[in-house]
């Protein structure tokens, strides 16, 4: 068994052993807002509830390990000192996770990831309509651990309101973890789910993902495709060509004759089948044919 001294490893290997070791962790997707009121949407899983009175959850926003830099979340915090933690469950973790893609400051993640902004009761950064379960929250203080890059910074939350859907809920109105079905971060491009165990999601791209509001207004507004595919097919740095579009429904033809007359809604069952076997490149075709 090895044993290894942190401070001879680089701190991206660091890193890597921390994540892979300490999970699975719940995930705080933490709504901000800027000082001039833009929204800011991203997922953290160093995080955890510590107290229940008061109320209090920690995240924390670590400064990058490649170049030290830090997060718009964190800005926001200092500014503002209010946060949204939404939880995250099986139904829109794809959506959450096209959210951690760094997109530059100033865009909203709500609508490059699809997901829906919601007004808060007493806090103005917006909740997660889809998160079955969203912390309203005040910041009592921000704890810097560092100044070097994986250093984390621990945002101490106070809950001022909590939203919890009704779906979730028993008889006794105790929530049930089974319909709350919530995902949480493990090492690597892995997650668990409450209910199924580990499974994974490739990270987003390095070249950013196009993003949901970047959609053809069928596909955007689509009655078949769940959140997840969304978050899926948003995860592509360009659309297929026109060209590319034209051979693949050509090749298809022999399995699917009928493809060229079919509607909307047909080719998205069509899209989401090959959206379950993870390709995304042939639903994209399918569905902008």
């Amino acid at each position: 068994m090895p044993s290894i001294d942190p401070k001879s490893l680089s701190t991206s290997k660091l890193h890597s052993y921390l994540l892979s070791a300490v999970s699975p962790r719940p995930i705080a997707f933490a709504s901000t807002i800027d000082g001039d009121g833009n929204p800011n949407l991203a997922p953290f899983s160093f995080f955890n509830v510590f107290s229940a009175n008061p109320p209090v959850l920690i995240f924390s926003p670590a400064r990058r390990v490649r170049d030290n830099s830090i997060k718009h979340t964190l800005r926001n915090a200092e500014i503002t000192k209010e946060v949204v933690v939404n939880v995250v469950n099986y139904d829109m973790v794809h959506q959450m996770s096209l959210s951690s893609s760094e997109y530059p400051e100033g865009v909203n993640e709500f609508e490059k990831s699809g997901l829906t902004m919601l007004k808060s009761d007493l806090v103005k950064p917006f909740r997660v309509a889809e998160s079955p379960v969203q912390f309203e929250c005040r910041i009592n203080d921000i704890v810097k651990l560092g100044t070097e890059g994986g250093a984390g910074n621990l945002i101490i939350c106070e809950v001022v309101k909590l939203h919890i859907d009704d779906d979730v809920l028993d008889e006794n109105e105790t929530i049930n973890q089974k319909k709350l079905d919530l995902v949480a971060r493990a090492g690597g491009s892995y997650y668990t789910r409450a209910r199924k165990g580990f499974f994974e999601i490739p990270k987003p791209l390095s070249n950013i993902g196009i993003g949901v509001d970047s959609f053809p207004d069928h596909v955007k507004n689509s009655m078949v495709l769940t959140g997840n595919d969304l978050g899926m097919l948003a995860n592509v740095e360009l659309l297929p060509s026109k060209k590319s579009v034209e051979v693949f429904i050509e090749e298809v033809g022999g399995r699917y004759p009928n493809i060229k007359r079919a509607t909307h809604r047909e080719k998205h069952k069509l899209a989401r089948n090959y959206l379950s076997f993870g390709d995304v490149q042939s639903a994209w075709k399918l569905l902008l044919s």
